[in-house]
């Protein structure tokens, strides 16, 4: 790798790095948002719950409650973006904004099973995990995709630059 590749690859990195992180805390938040302005009867508290819904079922025996309504999520969805949100602060301390090798598949299989196991269970009628254990198996769970989300994205980036300027050439 030439060394403006490599600036153009650490450049990158840190923009989407701070997107990334930007994002999670600002998706974090409206999940937090949400039961408040419901509760202040605020036709964005439900807009909120609809952008949600379609990566959260929202049961709200599942979802811990605020201000007497449930979150925009629910405990293990919360879970997993809290993971999110600690994993990735910890990437540029673990892996640095210089790194462009993913981590292990073996380590995403490794931390994945304890939300797989749980949920598996919980849809087999094993046991019905408390709130707990679906914020914990989230957390694990979420704590490694920005392992993989961040290079993933910045690798795209690099990709389609380095496309159009063949394309130029």
């Amino acid at each position: 790798m030439e060394a403006s590749d490599s600036l153009f690859f650490v450049n990158k990195t840190r923009s989407i790095y701070f997107l990334t992180l930007l994002g999670i805390i600002v998706w974090i938040a409206a999940a937090f948002a949400a039961p408040y302005l419901k509760s202040q009867s605020s036709a964005y508290g439900n807009l909120i719950y609809a952008i949600f819904s379609p990566t959260c079922h929202q049961i709200s025996s599942r979802c811990l409650t605020l201000y007497g309504n449930p979150l925009a999520v629910c405990t293990r969805c919360l879970g997993i973006y809290i993971g999110f949100f600690l994993g990735t602060c910890l990437f540029p301390v673990l892996r640095g904004l210089s790194s462009e090798s993913l981590p292990k598949a073996k380590i995403l299989i490794l931390m994945s099973l304890p939300i797989v196991i749980d949920t598996a269970a919980n849809v087999v009628s094993l046991w019905t995990s408390l709130h707990w254990l679906r914020l914990a198996t989230g957390v694990t769970w979420g704590a490694v995709l920005p392992f993989y989300f961040i290079p993933g994205v910045t690798d795209i980036f690099k990709k389609v630059e380095l496309s159009d300027k063949k394309t130029i050439e």
